[in-house]
């Protein structure tokens, strides 16, 4: 049944017209279904961690816990077939139909293990029984994130890494889509450029991004790898700001020998917010922007918001409100201010949404503008969110008239929190352009659990700023440091003075958020000087550096931040003193940064790279992975042994 446009409304106000859309609900669209089950090997019946669970003809997927059980959320599950694969098992496919639990027992695939030969090297290792019974067990735990090699017996080059999915053939990694380019940071001589200047940035989507690409069995394009996205995907246990301080954020520093770079030394800076309990929150004042053009038919792009959007409503508290706003060929209301005590209302109000249609991103950037300044509180979080795959190409669509748009709405006190979703056209470089230039963070959705992730366990930090306009400067002290590079934020970067220009935009923290920055330092001494000493400079501040009681200090982090409804900024410092010691005794959460650093760099082929490789990635990784409690750093183990035999190392599959 074809979709009614309903109810075209002129408002009656001087000069204002806004066209309000409505969409019923077809009497065959059927509510998203949960469907949960365990997968377990059908020749001991014990549970498989790490295997997929497909929704077939999409992208709509999960994978199971360390127990084998997975849960799946599905558009229409009475017609929905579940695809699910494991390494070293045949593949099987059920029928959903009126099934809520669907337990699958996977075969071993004896075929597929024994042509499995794992090289190391230059020595191929023999086939026999033992490769399959090695491999399979190895594939559990990598799932799992443990490295287990003593268990086996053998030395860790023979079954120290997994072998590669069987992947059927894809297109080229990113094709269609949009991303940045950017070039890595150089090292800076200390001397010259002592003065190091960025804005912090707490956006996350490019891991979750590149997280689907390795999980679909591609490595990502280069430039959909940004390091500090990576970084600040992950939670650090970093001292929290003082109950009594009127600052809500909190430096803390730390310095250890680089793992990439023995010879270098690797300065963590970690920023903690200030974490705020939901019920202290203020009050919401939240419009949802919601992209229905026809690019966002397909199931990991509008059900998938919708899903995402539906969970946040359930944290949504009476004094909040949200609105709704849809835009394909025109931008219409389809839901006026509603009060958070009326979940049903705004559910029912998500559920009727259809895609169909061309792309009027600027015009709905607009009326969702214009219904949040309607309905604005001086003191409440103020927010659009807006969820789409970024193409837009009806009116105004251009970057630079779009970042003007935004730019000045901004300026109300109205910010913007970015969702972005789909593959084949999205559009990741103005997602995060959006994101940036409206006071806001842009997360990517691969998946149901990372939407949960966001707007649920992260609901806080996701939507409620702490802290705008934060900014870091750091000052190298050239008796201690010869040269010294920024690891990411190459888009971040700010001129000196911009520190002090309280007009200058740059990052927002959210409730809880934390923040991580590494420099890779060459030591004095270490290494031949990046330029010949300056004829004209002067050497009396070097000369005071060298014998003064600082020369212990490597350098002082300086930050600046506003209030969220303020105009001066407030600064912080926090110098770094002493040696540096092995990464290995270096705290948890320094060498998790370290790892997930690396892992970029990596899949960068970072030219700053050094001796880094993937296996001792997952080695510092797995160092690192206390406290996890929601499985993430064992993900990124896994992820990195995915990376490993997707880039050829360790295991060949024939």
């Amino acid at each position: 049944m074809k979709s009614l446009l309903l109810l075209a409304l002129l408002g009656a106000s001087a000069g204002a017209s806004a066209q309000k859309i409505l969409r019923a609900a077809p009497a065959a669209v059927t509510a998203a279904t949960t469907v949960t089950g365990r997968v377990t090997d059908g020749a001991t019946n014990e549970g498989l961690p790490g295997a997929t669970v497909r929704l077939k003809g999409s992208t709509l997927s999960a994978a199971t816990d360390a127990e084998g059980r997975y849960t799946l959320r599905l558009p229409d599950a009475a017609r929905a077939v579940l695809v699910f694969s494991n390494l070293g098992f045949v593949t099987a496919e059920r029928a959903v139909g009126g099934l809520r639990v669907l337990d699958v027992r996977l075969a071993v695939d004896r075929k597929q293990l024994n042509e499995v030969v794992v090289t190391s090297m230059g020595v191929l290792r023999p086939r026999s029984p033992r490769p399959a019974k090695a491999l399979r067990r190895r594939a559990e735990e990598a799932s799992a994130g443990y490295s287990g090699d003593a268990d086996y017996g053998a030395a860790p080059d023979a079954w120290g890494a997994p072998a590669p999915l069987p992947y059927p053939a894809q297109p080229e990694a990113g094709a269609g889509d949009t991303y940045a380019h950017t070039t890595e940071n150089a090292f800076f001589d200390a001397r010259q450029t002592p003065l190091s200047t960025f804005g912090l940035d707490v956006d996350a989507a490019s891991y979750s991004n590149v997280r689907r690409f390795l999980n679909e069995g591609q490595l990502p394009p280069r430039d959909a790898v940004r390091v500090e996205e990576m970084l600040n995907y992950f939670a650090y246990s970093y001292p929290a700001p003082a109950a009594a301080s009127p600052d809500p954020v909190r430096i803390s520093t730390e310095l250890a020998l680089c793992p990439w770079n023995p010879v270098h030394q690797l300065a963590r800076i970690g920023i903690q917010a200030r974490q705020v309990e939901t019920a202290s929150l203020p009050p919401a004042n939240l419009v949802f922007l919601v992209d229905v053009s026809g690019s966002m038919q397909e199931p990991d792009r509008l059900p998938l918001v919708q899903a995402g959007l539906k969970l946040l409503v359930q944290q949504l508290r009476a004094q909040d409100h949200v609105a709704l706003v849809v835009y394909a060929g025109a931008a219409g209301l389809v839901l006026p201010p509603t009060p958070g005590s009326q979940k049903q209302v705004i559910v029912d109000a998500i559920d009727r949404l259809q895609a169909g249609g061309s792309t009027a991103g600027g015009a709905g950037l607009r009326l969702a503008y214009a219904t949040a300044r309607q309905h604005f509180q001086k003191e409440a979080n103020n927010r659009v969110v807006l969820a789409s795959d970024g193409d837009f190409n009806v009116g105004e669509s251009s970057e630079a008239a779009l970042e003007q748009l935004i730019t000045t709405e901004r300026e109300t006190g109205v910010f913007l929190t970015v969702l972005g979703c789909g593959r084949g056209n999205l559009r990741d470089s103005q997602m995060e352009l959006l994101a940036d230039k409206g006071n806001g963070n842009y997360a990517y959705l691969d998946n149901l659990d990372e939407a949960r992730r966001v707007l649920v366990a992260q609901f806080g930090g996701t939507l409620f700023t702490v802290a705008q306009d934060v900014k870091l400067q750091v000052e190298f002290n050239p008796a201690r440091v010869a040269s010294y590079r920024l690891v990411g934020y190459e888009n971040r970067l700010l001129a000196p003075e911009d520190f002090n220009n309280d007009r200058k935009d740059a990052g927002e923290l959210g409730a809880g958020h934390t923040v991580t920055a590494l420099y890779e330092l060459v030591p004095v001494g270490s290494a031949q000087p990046l330029i010949d000493p300056l004829k004209y400079s002067t050497t009396a501040g070097l000369t005071a550096a060298l014998a003064g009681p600082t020369s212990a200090e490597v350098l002082t982090v300086k930050l600046r931040y506003k209030q969220p409804q303020g105009r001066s900024s407030q600064l912080l410092t926090q110098p770094l003193t002493g040696a540096a010691g092995p990464i290995a005794a270096a705290s948890a959460d320094f060498r998790f940064a370290a790892a997930v650093a690396q892992f970029g760099m990596l899949l960068r082929q970072s030219d700053q790279r050094g001796t880094a490789t993937y296996a001792a990635t997952a080695a510092l990784a797995e160092t690192a992975r206390v406290p996890d409690p929601d499985g993430y750093r064992a993900e990124l183990v896994r992820l990195v042994r995915l990376a490993e035999g997707l880039s050829g190392g360790g295991v060949v599959v024939r």
